[in-house]
């Protein structure tokens, strides 16, 4: 197989060298190249043809979004890859750089320190393979056109009136190409699901409120951030906040179900544990929890599915032909944790049946 061609974009020179560093401790990944702004990017792409870029956001001369635009214009089938500050205002922007065609993202851990980028090494490598993957594919939408419709309006604001006593709940873990694949999916699904949505993303703190408000910009389901005490409501969609576990709680006397954010157990690989969340919905609602596992690295998830399976739930796993990286679909599939196996395309149809089966 060819080695996947990589051009480097970033105006930290130390940035740009922890970069192709990183990359080139894989294989299968070859650093044709480095840029030091936007005007630069266009200038290296032209002449070198490469298959993924890494795209900082914050850069001089020519930001990262703009560049991303004339970049997708210029090249249509390159994927890039952003590189973002942990900053609210690094978040907001990086979900408008998915909107316009990026592939996605990896979080630089602290600010614009380059040491610290060797932290998310494997993250970075596994998006970049799973962006040339995706490349193969082919480009299921224009560049520029990847942002869903709206949604229309939701008649009940989020929070009032609402189905507190419910007897379904649906959990979506996910990791590395989430966004992207999540933003394929929920958006399908029908305000009127009856069943409450919780999805746990592997994700930064400062992340999940921006992604949560853009779930809930595009799907006819409402989404919000989960916080300690928030309720579980029948057709609404939570995301679990970065930096802790969700589990839940229920309150006998009122017949409702509300949220727990802990930061148990602490030896977690990822925090928020999508195995953490799933067993604790598993815990309450039995044989009527739906679990669904997307790309991402690792196994997390794996083995809650299997639990879910034997409980007499339904379980859903991405099959390979989607998964932008197929570790924790896969994990599942093998140990029979997972009762169907569909592509993301066909993900919410599933979720629907299932939550009708129940």
């Amino acid at each position: 197989m060819n080695r996947i061609k990589v051009l480097v974009v970033d105006d930290s020179a130390m940035m740009r060298k922890a970069v192709r560093q990183i990359l080139e401790t894989d294989p299968d990944i070859e650093v044709i190249g480095t840029a030091r702004d936007g005007e630069d990017a266009l200038r290296k792409d032209q002449e070198l043809h490469p298959d993924v870029i890494t795209l900082d956001i914050n850069m001089p001369v020519m930001d990262g979004l703009t560049s991303l635009t004339l970049l997708l214009e210029q090249h249509p089938e390159v994927q890039v890859v952003m590189v973002s500050s942990l900053t609210q205002e690094g978040a907001i922007t990086t979900f408008e750089a998915m909107e316009l065609g990026a592939f996605d993202y990896v979080a630089k851990p602290s600010g614009t320190v380059s040491s610290n980028l060797h932290v998310v090494g494997r993250e970075l490598i596994a998006k970049v393979k799973g962006a040339a993957q995706q490349k193969r594919r082919r480009r299921r939408t224009a560049p520029g056109s990847t942002r869903p419709a709206p949604a229309v309006k939701k008649s009940v604001p989020i929070g009032e009136n609402r189905e507190t006593s419910f007897r379904k709940v649906v959990v979506i873990g996910v990791s590395t190409g989430g966004p992207g694949t999540l933003m394929e999916i929920l958006p399908q699904l029908p305000a009127n699901l009856d069943a409450a949505l919780i999805v746990v993303q592997h994700m930064p703190p400062t992340f999940t409120a921006s992604f949560a408000k853009r779930l809930d910009d595009y799907c006819p389901l409402s989404f919000r951030e989960a916080k300690a005490g928030d309720k579980l409501a029948r057709g609404e969609g939570m995301v679990a906040p970065g930096g802790y576990h969700l589990v839940l709680k229920k309150n006998a006397l009122r017949d409702d179900v509300m949220v727990r954010l802990t930061s148990q157990p602490e030896k977690s690989l990822f925090i928020p544990s999508v195995d953490v969340t799933m067993n604790s919905v598993l815990d309450l609602f039995g044989r009527r929890t739906v679990g669904v596992l997307l790309t991402g690295m690792g196994s997390d998830g794996a083995e809650a599915m299997v639990r879910i399976r034997q409980a007499g739930g339904i379980t859903i796993a991405e099959d390979r032909s989607t998964a932008v990286v197929f570790g924790m679909p896969r994990e599942a599939i093998e140990r029979g944790g997972a009762e169907i196996v569909a592509p993301s395309y066909n993900i919410a149809k599933e979720i629907v049946k299932a939550v009708n089966r129940i």
